[in-house]
């Protein structure tokens, strides 16, 4: 077997607008970050989140695990709507998060991105409410 391989896809800015907090939920803390649009560049793959049903549902267990779990649906500049989403973990200490992001789309031209397991580590700036992940891999 070939060693695993890291293939850039591209970036990814995503402003958050809104948090709602739910406290001592079955699960722990719920924190649901709303999206108020992404940026998503790359060579590959040029979008920008369509519409607003975008959110972060961010479960903090008890033992202090911090769970990512977010949707949304971006729109390529040429047009084709893809949906994303990806879940992972962010350690609250430091705001960085390592998240596993999986695409969906009928459109031919990205009908690639359907067999793409994509893995990024990224980091929450608290005071700009915005998550960027300098680099979105393709796992090969």
């Amino acid at each position: 077997m070939e060693p695993l391989q890291l293939v850039p896809l591209c970036s990814a800015r995503i402003p958050v607008a809104e948090l709602i907090e739910l406290r001592d939920t079955p699960g722990g803390n719920l924190l649901i970050g709303e999206i108020a649009g992404s940026r998503w560049e790359g060579e590959r793959l040029r979008a920008s989140q369509r519409g607003r049903a975008a959110a972060d549902w961010l479960v903090v267990s008890p033992d202090g695990t911090a769970c990512v779990d977010v949707r949304m649906t971006l729109e390529t500049d040429d047009g084709a709507l893809i949906q994303v989403e990806y879940t992972g973990r962010t350690n609250l200490d430091t705001n960085v998060a390592h998240s596993t992001p999986t695409f969906r789309t009928g459109d031919p031209r990205y009908i690639w991105l359907n067999g793409v397991q994509a893995v990024a580590k990224g980091v929450f700036d608290a005071d700009a409410m915005v998550m960027t992940y300098p680099v979105v891999y393709e796992l090969r």
